[in-house]
């Protein structure tokens, strides 16, 4: 299973390595656009001063346990993350990008989860669809596969129609209204989540108070010391409110 400290203490580790290794590299203009998202790199750099088997040779060498695999661009497009970056003259598209083993399975429209639960992956979709800078032509495409998705797993596409009207709408609304004089700065934490507690969290909607879930499993309680201080570092948790470990 693995520390659950794991996750940060390696973004902690790869900051370190960015502020002694990569950048030098920026400074001297070898790499003109680094960024990061926890072990996918984006590079840009100029090719008549260093090339990218180099790049990808020095970062392999910093460390002898950390490896990286180089993914060069086809036909003047690179996948990033769930984005396929296209380069044309002087000009750059975004277009949405899916894995070629990727399979559009999700909860089906007939299972027994929570309503919420199944709206969760074309949240998500739409979502990124109407966010992301893509082309006109990306939107619509991006629409059909949401559509094919959804029949696919038994959903009607009315809902998907309704879903898509309402976070179009939602996102029009915060846009417009997104200023720093009607910015609230008040929070009310919840200590859990749990689906009984949006019936409370619904109250407060048109008040302007933001609303924050604060899980009880926190980096701080996971690093405090454990009473029993076995040295293989496998240790009991119990649970606050049965005792039970």
């Amino acid at each position: 299973m693995g520390s659950p400290m794991s996750s940060t203490l390696a973004e902690i580790y790869l900051e370190y390595l960015e502020e002694k290794y990569i950048k030098h590299c920026l400074e001297h203009k070898d790499i003109i656009y680094y960024r990061r998202y926890v072990d996918d790199l984006l590079l840009i750099y100029y090719q008549s001063k260093i090339s990218a088997d180099k790049i990808h040779n020095f970062i392999n060498h910093i460390y002898v346990n950390l490896e990286f695999k180089i993914s060069e661009e086809i036909n003047n497009t690179l996948p990033y993350l769930d984005l396929s970056i296209s380069r044309s003259n002087n000009t750059i598209e975004l277009d949405i990008y899916r894995k070629p083993t990727y399979a559009d399975i999700i909860i089906h429209y007939t299972s027994n989860h929570p309503h919420n639960h199944k709206l969760a992956a074309f949240i998500f979709y739409i979502n990124r669809m109407i966010s992301m800078p893509i082309t006109c032509q990306a939107i619509i495409q991006e629409w059909h596969k949401i559509l094919t998705i959804a029949r696919n797993n038994g959903f009607p596409e009315h809902i998907i129609h309704e879903l898509k009207k309402k976070l179009t709408t939602y996102k029009i609304k915060v846009t417009q209204t997104n200023s720093p004089q009607k910015r609230s700065n008040k929070w009310i934490t919840f200590t859990f989540h749990d689906p009984p507690v949006y019936k409370v969290t619904n109250l407060f909607h048109k008040t302007g108070l933001k609303i924050a879930f604060c899980p009880t499993n926190t980096i701080f309680q996971l690093t405090q010391k454990p009473k029993n201080n076995n040295p293989s570092g496998i240790y009991q948790l119990k649970c606050n409110s049965c005792n039970r470990a």
